[in-house]
């Protein structure tokens, strides 16, 4: 991890009236490269603004993700012993390069079948050390900005959202980031799933039997703006004087992690036919059963926001970049090969420059939008939105509003 410059001073609060600024990240094993491209772009135009020691973390005021997304998410927002982010953007792919092949080590395809039989296709031993050697006893209330992270309790059969607003009213989901990262990882057949407990001061405790976001939320958008309208009441805020639903407040980047959509991998003839081990297994690496979870769960959420923000004429406040066209083995979550991995950097570059799109309301497939360029050009006039927004609220501090 490169060292970071003297600390710009801490965002304050969005003033009444002004813009929320969200940021989400898909979930997808190891083609969090695809975001760490993007989101190293990103961070590269604040930094022509504001200066080399900008980080993502000083202009959002929430930052979400899942499953991998859940551990960028903590990259981008963990503090570093001078209460800096404990990562630079640039740094997120050098971390997946460095750690890929030891989270995924590669196997032959036989011996991967047999093992996955017995139990899930990793072992997650140094996924786990890794995570922990990170970030240590940091818990969910020292993120230096708001987090959201989606986990899936398999023994209530219910999603548990961490988030840090969570942690800072109810002691019990003050969990340790390294826990809550785990868990959001434990993506079924590839990664077991995890427990920990949590105790708060009077030693009341809590068991956590968790496994990946994905389930619920692979796309933690949704999730997290309805954290945000939770907090306003429960805070009694009135931010928006429109009303929770007023979305031209809200400024939000939502980053997938691409998906084989488009390829049309699977028919109804050859499912027919398949058994459980079909379902968990194809015969190309896939995982059918969890790709089309995770896909469907993403897919069904920028639909939804998509549509909520047209539908209020905020549209240009939203921007999703995905590519549904990944095909081969750039579509699987644990192919960690060098060459796979350079591919997946690749892919990112070429979403920068790909037209942005935006769901049809007729139809709900994306489709591309001309005049607003590409989403590098949209990124960048994102970039300036968010200078804006912060050097405001430093010129004048909020009055009487807390931080959301």
């Amino acid at each position: 991890m490169a060292s970071h410059d003297a600390p710009p001073s801490p965002l304050p609060p969005p003033a009444t009236g002004r813009k929320v600024t969200v940021l989400t990240i898909d979930g997808g094993g190891i083609r969090g490269l695809i975001p760490g491209t993007i989101l190293a772009f990103l961070e590269s135009k604040l930094q022509e603004l504001d200066g080399p020691g900008a980080r993502l973390a000083d202009y959002f005021d929430y930052i979400a993700g899942t499953s991998t997304g859940g551990l960028i998410t903590a990259m981008l927002a963990a503090p570093n012993k001078d209460k800096r982010p404990l990562f630079a953007a640039e740094e997120i792919n050098t971390f997946y390069l460095e750690n890929g092949p030891h989270i995924f080590p590669q196997r032959g395809n036989f011996t991967n079948t047999l093992l996955e039989l017995k139990g899930p296709k990793y072992d997650g031993k140094f996924l786990h050390s890794k995570i922990q050697s990170l970030l240590g006893a940091t818990k969910l209330h020292e993120t230096l900005t708001n987090v959201v992270i989606p986990t899936f309790d398999i023994k209530n059969l219910q999603p548990t959202i961490f988030s840090t607003f969570d942690a800072q009213t109810l002691p019990l989901k003050d969990a340790l980031l390294s826990d809550v990262c785990i868990a959001t990882s434990a993506a079924p057949t590839y990664l077991p799933a995890h427990f920990f407990q949590t105790r708060d001061d009077t030693g009341k405790t809590r068991d956590f039997n968790l496994i990946d976001g994905g389930v619920s939320a692979n796309n933690p958008t949704m999730v997290t703006m309805s954290q945000i309208s939770r907090k306003m009441i429960v805070d009694k805020q009135e931010f928006f004087p429109g009303g929770p639903m007023d979305y031209d407040k809200f400024l939000v980047i939502s980053i997938g992690t691409g998906s084989a959509k488009n390829a049309e991998m699977y028919t109804a003839k050859e499912a027919a036919g398949w058994g459980i081990l079909s379902w968990l297994h194809s015969k190309d690496g896939y995982t059918p059963i969890v790709d089309m979870f995770s896909y469907s769960s993403a897919a069904l959420v920028d639909y939804n926001v998509s549509i909520l923000f047209q539908a209020l004429r905020s549209e240009k406040n939203y921007l999703r970049i995905q590519d549904d066209s990944l095909n081969g083995t750039a579509a699987t979550v644990d192919v960690a090969t060098k060459e796979n991995m350079e591919e997946l950097i690749r892919i990112g570059e070429r979403m920068l420059a790909k037209m942005v799109s935006r769901v049809d309301m007729e139809t709900g497939k994306p489709v591309p939008v001309p005049e607003e360029g590409t989403n590098a050009d949209a990124l960048t006039r994102f970039a300036h939105q968010l200078s804006k927004e912060r050097k405001a609220r430093i010129s004048s501090q909020p009055r009487g509003i807390s931080a959301l």
